[in-house]
């Protein structure tokens, strides 16, 4: 069984894109965040047989936020306190299970446009590879699937750092793991990654029609945004 997971926090103003919010207030990148989400999930649905959101944090607000969002479409479940490699290992573990033909798929809700055929293309690498990883242009990875638990892949690693591809890598190199290396995508963090992602989403390219709900939102951010000092 192939299960897709969509590692999501609560658009919560002050709570998430944190960079983002720095240059476009906090309600503004809460609402890009949640535009994400959206277009996320209704276009990836159909890329997998079992579909998961895990959710954080594990609050009423939130939980009634996600089952809204999900509409019964994917599987609500609550990432554990602690750090991301704790919760990534968790989160694999628990939805591999027992089954030798169970293939787990995880991403996370910064990359709105990541493309279907990146995801169906890790399904495909997982029955043959034990990893399969697609890294980000920041030097972390947008997306890892795997069909078997790999001790030790999720730590130690410098989260949040440009080398969380490279030590992830390094790792299943020195553990003679299977593992694929799929094509990169981006991830979006910074107001660089917004102009290039409002482009991508433009009426001239041929993704303009994957993200809905990012392309509303990226039109009602305030006039002049993407004139904006760049991010250090």
């Amino acid at each position: 069984m192939n299960t897709l997971v969509i590692m999501a926090k609560h658009p919560v103003a002050g709570m998430v894109k944190t960079r983002l919010a720095a240059s476009l207030g906090e309600a503004a990148a809460a609402g890009l965040a949640a535009a994400f989400l959206e277009d996320l999930l209704d276009r990836l649905h159909p890329c997998a047989d079992r579909h998961v959101l895990a959710t954080w944090p594990d609050n009423t607000a939130a939980t009634t936020y996600f089952e809204e969002l999900s509409a019964d479409r994917f599987e609500l479940w609550n990432q554990p306190e602690g750090s991301l490699g704790e919760r990534l290992a968790r989160v694999t573990t628990e939805h591999l299970g027992p089954d030798p033909h169970q293939r787990v798929v995880v991403i996370g809700s910064d990359s709105p446009t990541l493309p279907k055929e990146t995801i169906e293309a890790a399904f495909v690498g997982l029955q043959q590879a034990d990893v399969v990883v697609a890294p980000a242009d920041d030097g972390g990875y947008v997306l890892i699937g795997l069909r078997r638990e790999v001790p030790g892949l999720f730590e130690p690693i410098e989260w949040s750092s440009p080398r969380v591809f490279a030590q992830t890598r390094e790792h299943l190199q020195s553990s003679c793991t299977r593992f694929i290396e799929l094509p990169g995508w981006y991830d979006i963090d910074t107001l660089d990654d917004l102009r290039r992602l409002d482009k991508e989403l433009g009426p001239e390219h041929p993704l303009g029609r994957a993200g809905g709900a990012t392309r509303n939102g990226l039109d009602d951010l305030p006039h002049g945004w993407d004139f904006r000092s760049i991010d250090r």
